[in-house]
């Protein structure tokens, strides 16, 4: 019987029994506590602190035009209830949130918009995907990560500069503002998986071990989990670009646009990396076909030099004696007889190590095709 294998801790840890009603969710015991950051602005001001009192989030809500709520850790059930009642968030999309292996999708629901996209990060070469869910309303975005920390820090230094138009526009744009960057942050790390498969295809053709196939095994399976987060991206924006959508402004969708073509294109590198990817796994075959090839020539060479060798030995250790007939090895009483059968063997041996050189099957100049002939090459 084949071992079960372990399902992962991360992915069903945190899921309700089965059976339990709609909406329902259970805090994964391992997750962080929420730490709520705020940044509220206008196109004259802004203001950024971290909220400990939930009860602020209705005051800056009634005072600034845009606020953005960024809530980093899903370890306490106690806030999370107390957001969705504050933010009127449906249980099906907090559920959601808390299940954090959710594909990026576009969900409506009635005044509010919700959006799970996700964040992949490397440290240390391992890959990992981070989800983050977004509800856009008409005067908040809200958003939710597992962790602390993000690729969100250019949003961050627009507002707090006033550089671009961002705090001129409303939530619709901050919502566009934070997806283009999760998704601009899979350039650079698709450039630094780039870097490495270049360096695994230089290991693989000159130490083609087992640790250099893990390493391109684990590039390939990075590969399909970054294929497996921006696949339904694409289909996630593309459904903010086309659909009808009251909170999405026909100015928001301009520069959706160009989002989308962004997700195009890093869907178009990780594909062609897969290639890659792939191409080195047949690399590292190849390249152990062939040393296997060069080990067995050698061995074939040096065990066809030694047949002649072991016959001439053979024939002389037959043990005939030449007194009872002339014709039992008469050059056994010869004066000379060992050293001209050792001469014999020696020329033999090197007559067929210079024929293998010759014909380029031990080094050396290999002879032209025509030679064997087979037709040049064109």
């Amino acid at each position: 019987m084949r071992p079960k294998r372990k399902r992962s801790h991360k992915a069903v840890s945190h899921r309700a029994p089965v059976g339990a009603a709609p909406g329902a969710f259970r805090i994964d015991p391992s997750a962080p506590r929420p730490v709520i950051d705020v940044m509220a602005y206008g196109p004259d001001d802004f203001l950024a602190e971290e909220v400990r009192d939930l009860s602020r989030l209705e005051a800056l809500m009634a005072a600034w035009p845009v606020v953005w709520v960024n809530v980093c850790g899903l370890g306490d059930e106690a806030i999370l209830n107390r957001l969705k009642t504050l933010f009127a968030l449906h249980p099906l999309a907090l559920a959601d949130v808390v299940n954090v292996a959710q594909r990026a999708k576009v969900e409506p629901y009635g005044d509010l918009l919700f959006i799970v996209t996700r964040m992949a990060t490397v440290q240390e070469h391992k890959l990992d995907t981070e989800q983050m869910s977004l509800f856009l309303g008409r005067r908040f975005v809200l958003t939710f990560q597992e962790h602390v920390g993000d690729c969100l820090d250019p949003v961050r230094e627009r507002i707090r500069h006033n550089a671009g138009r961002i705090r001129s526009l409303g939530t619709d744009f901050l919502a566009y503002s934070l997806l283009d960057a999760v998704i601009d942050a899979y350039y650079p790390l698709l450039e630094q998986y780039g870097e490495w498969l270049e360096e695994l295809e230089d290991e693989v053709i000159r130490r083609p071990d087992v640790d250099a196939i893990q390493r391109v095994r684990g590039a390939r399976r990075d590969m399909l989990t970054l294929r497996r987060a921006l696949w339904p991206q694409r289909d996630a924006v593309n459904v903010l670009l086309r659909d009808p959508l009251p909170l999405v402004a026909d100015e928001t969708r301009i520069y959706l646009r160009d989002c989308y073509d962004h997700v195009s294109q890093l869907i178009d590198i990780i594909e062609t990396q897969r290639e890659l990817a792939a191409g080195l796994q047949d690399v590292y075959l190849s390249t152990v076909s062939n040393r296997m090839n060069e080990v067995m020539k050698v061995l074939t060479v040096i065990s066809t030099i030694f047949i002649p060798l072991t016959f001439i030995a053979g024939v002389y250790g037959m043990n005939f004696d030449p007194d009872r007939s002339p014709w039992n090895m008469p050059e056994l009483r010869w004066a000379w007889g060992y050293p001209v059968v050792l001469l014999v063997m020696a020329a033999v041996a090197g007559g067929m190590l210079l024929h293998f050189r010759r014909r380029g099957w031990l080094g050396g100049r290999r002879r032209p095709p025509g030679d064997n002939g087979e037709p040049p090459a064109a």
